[in-house]
């Protein structure tokens, strides 16, 4: 399974970029992962591998569903038993989405009602990622609660 994260802008902190990296590594034992920064939305939605037909789109978006560790899990098991796309997680930057980038998405996940700060959100995303796989894989890091 191909899984590419994709956020909008640099990186300003060094433990946002440490954990990006540690959980984008731990990825790595399950799935064949890339993370990019990129400078806008629309070089989200224009890039060559982003075009639709070429990936599935899943954006981080308050607005949009929420799932449970476990359908998170479910969603990836899913997907990677009956689709050879990679899949593409784009984490918006500070003021999100617009509108057409949420049609043109598959799926738009939410993290919770909560506002987290947009790289927080990507860690957040980043190990939640991680947590499915280890819940598909019957790894013990997910002890259900």
């Amino acid at each position: 399974m191909k899984i590419k994260v994709a956020w909008i802008g640099k990186t300003k902190d060094a433990a946002i970029q440490s954990l990006t990296d540690e959980y984008l590594k731990r990825l790595s034992r399950y799935a064949e992962v890339e993370g990019v920064a990129l400078k806008d939305e629309t070089a989200l939605l224009c890039a060559r591998d982003a075009r639709p037909g070429r990936h599935t789109l899943v954006l981080l978006d308050g607005r949009g569903k929420q799932l449970s560790s476990e359908e998170l899990a479910k969603f990836l098991g899913d997907y990677q038993d009956r689709n050879p796309l990679p899949l593409l997680f784009a984490v918006g930057a500070a003021d999100g989405f617009t509108d057409q980038a949420r049609q043109s998405a598959t799926l738009v996940l939410s993290l919770g009602k909560m506002t987290l700060a947009h790289e927080l959100a990507r860690v957040v995303l980043l190990e939640q990622l991680y947590r499915a796989f280890t819940i598909l894989k019957g790894h013990p890091y997910h002890l259900g609660h």
